[in-house]
């Protein structure tokens, strides 16, 4: 700085970063919104498209003669924190008609925590004829200190479903998201 020019103040200087951390703020916070969207749109999980096919599989009326197991897993990787399981292993269905499935989460940690659940069916190209209409899976969940609660999901199998495919898994993965933005943080020491 020149000699016998006025300094700025170290505080308008920590201001105009502030003002530039809250306005980075907002904009993420305004993406995440068209984010959430094509992430649903890439994975098929609770968009609009999928809760229509999902209605018009239904009014087609299920196909009786046809039987397929869906077999229920669960995960929660890097957490001893929680219960979390299927109420029941499997369950027969026939295509065509709506089922519903209940699962148990229990958060065992002191302090609350917000959870999100990812799905995923087995063997893959199962996947498009798989369709959820209610799901735990679709919203973050919030679990008070040592809350437990049941979860369900309502689902759909297409009457398209391939006649070899007779068995499939549906798998959550149950994150806790605080903790895995904390392990995505570098550490700062």
């Amino acid at each position: 700085m020149p000699e016998g020019a006025p300094k700025k103040p170290a505080h308008l200087w920590l201001a105009a970063k502030l003002l530039v951390m809250v306005a980075g703020a907002f904009g993420f916070g305004y993406a995440l919104v068209p984010l959430y969207s094509v992430f649903c749109a890439v994975t098929g999980i609770g968009t609009n498209e999928r809760l229509l096919h999902a209605a018009k599989v239904a009014a087609s009326g299920p196909d009786l003669s046809r039987t397929i197991v869906v077999e229920f897993d669960t995960s929660t990787p890097g957490s001893g924190q929680w219960k979390f399981r299927a109420d029941q292993p499997s369950i027969k269905v026939h295509p065509g008609k709506l089922y519903e499935a209940s699962f148990y989460a229990e958060n065992m940690a002191d302090h609350d925590i917000i959870a999100q659940a990812v799905p995923s069916i087995s063997p893959s190209e199962a996947t498009q004829y798989f369709e959820k209409t209610e799901c735990f899976c679709f919203t973050p969940q919030h679990f008070k200190k040592n809350e437990a609660r049941d979860m369900p999901v309502r689902f759909i199998v297409d009457r398209a479903i391939p006649a070899d495919i007779d068995r499939l898994t549906l798998h959550y993965s149950f994150y806790d998201t605080g903790r895995v933005a904390q392990q995505a943080t570098p550490d700062n020491r």
